[in-house]
């Protein structure tokens, strides 16, 4: 029994056989559960960036902490870990802060509700939900100020908190936090969204446990946990390899003209369990684009990624985390010491994503993806309209997803799978703003014998003055491609100003003043290629160039020859041949150069200057 947790029915819940019929069908209803929590969320928030947008993260808890069902895993156990209070049932916790629950969350502009879950004053589970506030406070709107050298200019710090007390608000609390925001009615709506999410939870859990008995209830948990155990372990022992194996790659710039910064790690296995150690990774940055990963926190994104790669079926769950070693040194740019700032930690975590993409397919590359999780893009707009009403507008775009063993990358596709675009109708209903182009970049996406996604191109045109601010990657290195295939095409940032001016702007930048009639062009990156270019189906060449998707020229680069709207056999037969010749051997990796090659050309390529490295990393050798 967790100390932590006051029950007056302390008799311990006992493990019983349940048969596999009965396990599918609480598996399953707290899978529907889990999803209802959307629902719940989607119908009560107020933001677009949860309401329209989904950028939450449900989860449903054993009794330890543990996730069964949901998105991501590790809150509790982290907060459990950092957590000196005790817990009684109607108790609601509010926190948002990484350092005090052991990067539970990891920027203080996530918002996490936890609730213990009670059966006639027996603690049988958890239910969790974190959602991404439209604003926290701090130096700018939005709350991810590029320039923080601590967290204390991020907004408010809310340490693990009872928002609700044996089922009682705390008014003054929840004023007290909603006067240090800008948008504190959108934050109490989201917020009471979360808390709702979370209690529907709870009412499914406890009438489950009421039909099928607590310690079935309890006992069908640890089981979904094992089956999730016994899967990872083959997963493991199919995909990491008892020899190590590293990979580097790099976070472009910190914002304020610093950078690369690398981001390594080296995976093996020792017997079933799989062992990663970032040891190499770059010192912290000073500014706020460090990322506190949570070693739980990976082994979930570990679990996730694989599982999703060999079988989306499999009910994802905290099961195997005894299997999965992490070291993370302290310092660094994933593990800084406090107070460094965070909030612009979106980077580094979709590099994660790349980085276990290249460590897992060295030993298997025909199951490899390329490089295009590469960052989840955002876009601020702010200020008072013509009644002088505040508006501000947190979005998130999405860019190219790489090619795959399995076909081509989708198109102007969001990171995380559960996320959805903000409609345009939506945008320019509610906000100061016109959506003027909103397509793919052609041949955006690396070539391949499967094509990597296409980037996105939005053009936005400002009603209003204000200000905007923007956070991107993949301007500088580029999602690289694999098998053959290469790189896909970097983010650019183009302000064309009502007085004819044009500017490029940095992919990390805030405080930009805008005049109305200005136009935005926010440019993602394409996805990089899988597999050799001269395999590719013709006909799918030419249906990619029907589609937009490729020009006619650029179906060259798959050495195919397209005149009057036909595949030309001879000619493409011919440069296919040349171009193979040129290029001899595919590389299992294309990463369009190395970083001294890739910073020299810099200027010319993006129109903004190389970033410098930091004193702290000179003596460091990039490679």
């Amino acid at each position: 029994m967790n100390n932590k947790i006051l029950q007056t029915n302390t008799s311990p819940l006992k493990r019983v056989e349940v048969d596999t019929v009965t396990v599918d069908i609480i598996e399953n209803a707290l899978s529907n559960a889990r999803e209802e929590m959307d629902a719940v969320l989607f119908r009560t928030a107020m933001s677009p960036g949860i309401r329209e947008q989904g950028d939450c993260f449900p989860m449903i808890a054993n009794k330890d902490g543990k996730m069964v069902v949901g998105q991501f895993g590790s809150f509790i156990h982290g907060f459990l870990e950092a957590y000196t209070g005790q817990l009684e049932e109607g108790d609601v916790i509010l926190t948002n802060d990484p350092y005090m629950t052991n990067a539970a969350v990891s920027h203080l502009p996530d918002w996490i509700v936890l609730v213990p879950i009670f059966k006639e004053s027996r603690h049988i589970a958890w239910s969790a939900m974190f959602g991404h506030m439209s604003d926290n406070g701090g130096m700018v709107p939005g709350s991810i100020p590029i320039k923080a050298e601590s967290i204390f200019q991020e907004g408010i710090r809310i340490p693990p908190t009872k928002l609700y007390k044996k089922g009682v608000l705390q008014s003054d609390l929840l004023d007290l936090i909603l006067h240090n925001v800008r948008t504190p009615q959108w934050n109490r709506f989201d917020l009471n969204a979360l808390v709702a999410a979370c209690n529907t939870a709870a009412k499914r859990c406890v009438e489950i446990s009421e039909r099928f008995g607590d310690d079935m209830f309890y006992s069908t948990m640890e089981i979904m946990l094992e089956r999730n155990h016994v899967a990872m372990e083959a997963i493991i022992n199919m995909l990491v390899p008892e020899e190590p194996r590293t990979f580097v790659d790099y976070v472009c710039d910190d914002g304020v003209g610093m950078g690369p910064y690398k981001i390594q790690c080296k995976m093996w296995r020792e017997g079933n369990r799989a062992i990663f150690d970032f040891e190499g990774t770059d010192p912290q940055a000073n500014s706020s684009i460090n990322f506190y990963l949570n070693e739980d926190m990976f082994k979930m994104f570990f679990g996730s990624f694989t599982i999703n790669l060999v079988d989306p079926q499999i009910v994802f769950n905290d099961g195997f985390y005894d299997l999965v070693d992490v070291h993370i040194p302290a310092g660094s740019l994933l593990k800084p010491n406090f107070p460094a700032a965070l909030s612009g930690r979106t980077h580094a975590l979709g590099r994660i994503f790349d980085v276990m993409g290249g460590l897992l397919g060295q030993g298997a590359p025909e199951a490899m993806n390329a490089a295009g999780f590469s960052d989840s893009p955002h876009l601020f707009y702010s200020g008072y309209d013509d009644k002088g009403e505040w508006f501000q507008l947190f979005q998130i775009g999405f860019g190219g997803i790489p090619g795959r063993p399995v076909g081509d990358g989708p198109d102007g596709h969001s990171l995380w799978p559960g996320f959805t675009n903000v409609p345009n109708e939506f945008i320019e209903a509610y906000f100061p703003l016109r959506v003027e182009k909103y397509e793919t970049i052609t041949d955006s996406g690396g070539a391949g014998k499967h094509r990597g996604g296409n980037g996105l191109s939005v053009a936005y045109r400002f009603l209003n003055d204000g200000n905007i601010a923007i956070h991107d990657e993949r301007w500088l290195t580029y999602p690289w491609g694999v098998n053959g295939g290469t790189p896909g095409q970097r983010s650019t940032k183009i302000l064309k100003r009502a007085d004819g001016t044009q500017q490029i702007l940095p992919a990390k930048c805030d405080g930009v003043a805008v005049k109305t009639g200005d136009l935005l062009y926010f440019n993602t990156w394409g996805g990089g290629g899988w597999g050799d270019p001269f395999l590719r189906d013709c006909n799918s060449v030419l249906d990619d160039v029907n589609r937009g998707l490729v020009s006619i020229e650029g179906a060259k680069r798959y050495g195919v020859v397209i005149v009057d709207g036909v595949v030309d056999a001879r000619q493409t037969t011919t440069l296919r041949a040349a171009l193979t010749e040129k290029r001899g051997e595919t590389q299992l990796f294309d990463f369009g150069g190395t970083i001294e090659e890739i910073k020299a050309r810099c200027l010319e390529e993006t129109g903004l200057p190389a970033p410098q490295t930091p004193s702290f990393l000179k003596s460091r050798a990039l490679k």
